[in-house]
């Protein structure tokens, strides 16, 4: 696991986690050749793979597979980066807490949940205040279910003569 942040007003912002098999690369510093504005943190020891850019611009020069590889990793990025900009404008907290669980079931058990409320957007406190209304809405809906279970009608119960 890795995140990437950026440090305003002596707080820290995560703005991206990355886990097994993803690429971690500033666009920035990339295109722009030039140090990129974000720190990317290890949060757990990995294994890294680079490419200097000059060896990766020679292999985009020399083979179409990689060239377009590069350029549909761009593009996810794009839009990956778009969808999160909209979700963080427009959705309550809680809404973007419940889909970052939805699309990243293994997130809460393997990053702080520190680093969670920063992605968010929110305080420590308001993403306990929201886990907490997430535990109580589940143990609802399972109370809800067993009663439903205990609410068969009289005759599908077996004869007890």
């Amino acid at each position: 696991m890795a995140r990437a942040f950026s440090v305003r007003d002596n707080k820290e912002i995560t703005y991206w986690f990355g886990a097994e098999g993803d690429v971690a690369i500033s666009y920035f510093s990339y295109v722009a050749n030039k140090p990129g504005y974000e720190t990317v943190e290890l949060l757990e020891d990995s294994v890294l793979y680079s490419i200097s850019q000059e060896n990766l611009q020679e292999l985009y020069s020399t083979n179409i597979e990689i060239s377009n590889w590069g350029r549909k990793l761009a593009e996810y990025e794009l839009i990956r980066t778009e969808q999160a900009f909209v979700v963080q404008q427009s959705l309550p907290a809680a809404t973007r807490y419940q889909q970052l669980l939805d699309q990243n079931p293994h997130l809460i058990r393997r990053v702080q949940l520190g680093y969670i409320a920063s992605y968010l957007g929110v305080t420590q406190v308001t993403l306990s205040r929201i886990r907490a209304g997430n535990k109580i809405a589940s143990m609802n809906s399972s109370i809800i279910a067993l009663l439903a279970s205990f609410s068969e009608p009289a005759s599908a119960l077996p004869a007890m003569l």
